[in-house]
């Protein structure tokens, strides 16, 4: 059975997901990496999610404040072998009602056009695509979405 934890970016399994998804957008995302690593510390992350199958770490997902009004979702990753069972979906489910009870409105993120994947996900569950906002903007392999929750 999945469970998902409410937790933040001091949670051990979180950490070390979010070093096996650093090493897979490394390779993903080539020469760029450096760049988008500079957005994506997790230092400092109040808001992070695990999702567990029996006590074994999965994926992870985190949000972090944009504006009074917008989240960020950031640190998506599902272990590759869990994928297509429905924890990012599940990740993403549970970050958004999170945002909502802090008051928030919307869920904003960016994701490389490289990442098939993490865009059907976002498409599928009803994020649209927006102009390239904040330090992403003009750069031509990134895409951004928005959700209102």
């Amino acid at each position: 059975m999945l469970t998902i934890l409410r937790t933040n970016s001091d949670n051990r399994d979180f950490i070390e997901l979010v070093k096996l998804l650093d090493a897979d957008l490394a390779i993903r995302d080539g020469n760029d990496h450096s760049f988008y690593a500079q957005f994506n510390t997790i230092q400092a992350i109040k808001y992070a999610v695990v999702a567990y199958e029996d006590e074994l770490p999965l994926g992870c997902g985190a949000i972090k404040e944009y504006d009074a009004d917008t989240m960020e979702v950031k640190r998506m990753y599902v272990l590759p072998e869990s994928r297509n069972k429905g924890i990012a979906g599940a990740i993403l489910s549970e970050l958004e009602r999170w945002a909502e009870e802090l008051s928030y409105k919307k869920c904003i993120l960016e994701t490389g056009k490289k990442q098939s994947e993490a865009i059907a996900l976002y498409i599928k569950h009803g994020y649209r695509a927006i102009p390239n906002y904040g330090q992403y903007a003009g750069v031509e392999n990134s895409l951004c979405f928005d959700k209102e929750i």
